[in-house]
C-alpha cells in the first residue's frame, strides 16, 4: 500500500500564491505517476496536473496551464504543487492521488491523499 498525505492548503487573496505538498510512504514504488485533482462543493472531481516519475514529464489542465507547477523530490517521495495567480474559481478541496499512469482521470489512481483546503477569496 501507498500512503499519501497532502497539505499546505489555506485561505489566500485573488492573485496570491500556494505550494501544497504530498508525501508518500510505503510501497512507493507502486505509484509511478502523481497527480493532483480538486473538486469544489457541488462538482465532480476535476484533474488539476500530474507528474511521471520516471522522466518528470508533466501535464496540466488549460485552467491552470501557465499558473500552476508540479514538481517532485525522488529523495523525499514528496510532490508539490505551486499554485501562483490563484483566482477565487480555484477555491476547491486539493487531493493528491498516486497511481502507475499519468493521465487526467481520477479513476486511473488508487491512492489518494486526504485533502487540503484552498480558499481563494476576490
Amino acid at each position: 500500500q501507498v500512503q499519501l498525505v497532502d497539505s499546505g492548503g489555506g485561505l489566500v487573496q485573488a492573485g496570491g500564491s500556494l505550494r501544497l505538498s504530498c508525501a508518500a510512504s510505503g510501497r512507493t514504488s507502486r505509484s509511478t505517476s502523481m497527480g493532483w485533482f480538486r473538486q469544489a462543493p457541488g462538482k465532480e472531481r476535476e484533474f488539476v496536473s500530474a507528474i511521471r516519475w520516471s522522466d518528470g514529464t508533466t501535464m496540466y489542465a488549460d485552467s491552470v496551464k501557465g499558473r500552476f507547477t508540479i514538481s517532485g523530490d525522488n529523495a523525499k517521495n514528496t510532490v508539490y504543487l505551486q499554485m501562483n495567480s490563484l483566482k477565487p474559481e480555484d477555491t476547491a478541496v486539493y487531493y493528491c492521488a498516486g497511481g502507475r499512469y499519468s493521465t487526467a482521470t481520477p479513476d486511473d489512481y488508487t491512492y489518494w491523499g486526504q485533502g487540503t483546503q484552498v480558499t481563494v477569496s476576490s
